[in-house]
């Protein structure tokens, strides 16, 4: 009797290991870019995360200055600069414009 049991079962999990197969995509290639764009993600995120921040800070002061203050300079250079070395960019700008080098 046992041995009925377990051979019912055992073809009810051949069934099942074949549903599961086909319920797969079939390209597994999408899994492996998948799992590669995580660990890249992971990657830049933990590497690269002062220089994000120092990008978006130097684009919120870049904000400031131009909206809030007024200081004219350059709109789209003087974005390009701030985001790209931050808050130090943004200073150039400043001296640049201090010494008659930036006239706008």
């Amino acid at each position: 009797m046992n041995g009925i049991l377990l051979q019912g079962f055992a073809e009810g999990m051949d069934f099942v290991a074949q549903e599961a197969v086909t319920a797969l995509p079939a390209n597994p290639g999408f899994l492996a870019v998948g799992i590669i764009l995580v660990i890249v993600t992971l990657f830049l995120i933990f590497f690269l995360k002062k220089i994000i921040v120092n990008s978006i800070l130097g684009a919120i002061i870049w904000a400031i200055t131009i909206f809030y203050f007024k200081v004219s300079l350059p709109l789209i250079p003087s974005f390009v600069v701030s985001v790209l070395f931050g808050p130090a960019g943004i200073g150039v700008m400043y001296v640049l414009k201090f010494f008659g080098v930036l006239v706008v």
